[in-house]
């Protein structure tokens, strides 16, 4: 079975309409945020995830750290999956499996140093996947994902080999050096935004080229 695919940061139908054509299995919505690619407001978030056929998955990407405030943008956009984007308290994760059973929770892990693997097996055990990204939670203009750049991937590796739960991996890439990381970190999944732009735009060509080398890696 390839790799799963999620294409992030789309914020129309016709954005979708090409993601979905061309094979994404998931595509994300980025909520509010304070910096990144492809942000909108949770009214049109809440429009694309109902817009979102059968068979692939909408993600909302969520930087709140409130359980009320996590629990209120779910129940409002009503996506498939939740992807938390900032360090929650555990009592978030419960609040979200208690209020919405139906909802998969993603938690964004920002792959900085070799502290990653020990906070990725305190997660594993309280979300339905993780996925490795390369923000700058600690920047003064806080980054927490759609920054385009590579991590270290044998980190990213080591935690696949850690956790019990899937992984997706985020962080930089695009079709040139997609297939080298999927051999590499052997995730479940990966997660693109900027790299599949071209004057902030989704490139067909790019989602092309990128959707052909995932399959040649399977």
């Amino acid at each position: 079975m390839r790799t799963r695919v999620k294409i992030c940061c789309i914020t129309s139908e016709e954005a979708l309409a090409l993601a979905v054509r061309h094979g994404a299995d998931a595509i994300g919505l980025v909520g509010p945020m304070p910096s990144g690619t492809g942000i909108i407001d949770l009214a049109r978030a809440k429009a694309l995830a109902a817009a979102t056929p059968p068979g692939v998955a909408s993600f909302l990407l969520s930087c709140a750290t409130r359980p009320d405030d996590l629990v209120a943008e779910a129940r409002h956009v009503a996506p498939a999956v939740l992807q938390i984007v900032d360090a929650v308290p555990a009592e978030a994760y419960a609040a979200l499996r208690r209020e919405l059973p139906a909802l998969r929770i993603v938690q964004a892990l920002h792959v900085c140093d070799e502290a990653a693997l020990a906070e990725a097996r305190r997660l594993g055990g309280l979300v339905d996947a993780l996925l490795l990204d390369s923000g700058a939670p600690d920047a003064p203009v806080r980054e927490l994902g759609g920054t385009g750049r590579v991590h270290d991937w044998s980190i990213s590796r080591r935690i696949v080999e850690a956790v019990p739960v899937p992984v997706f991996l985020a962080g930089g890439l695009r079709p040139e050096n997609v297939a080298e990381a999927i051999r590499t970190v052997r995730p479940y999944g990966v997660d693109l935004c900027t790299g599949l732009r071209t004057a902030g735009r989704l490139d067909p060509d790019k989602l092309g080229r990128f959707m052909a080398a995932v399959v040649a890696s399977a």
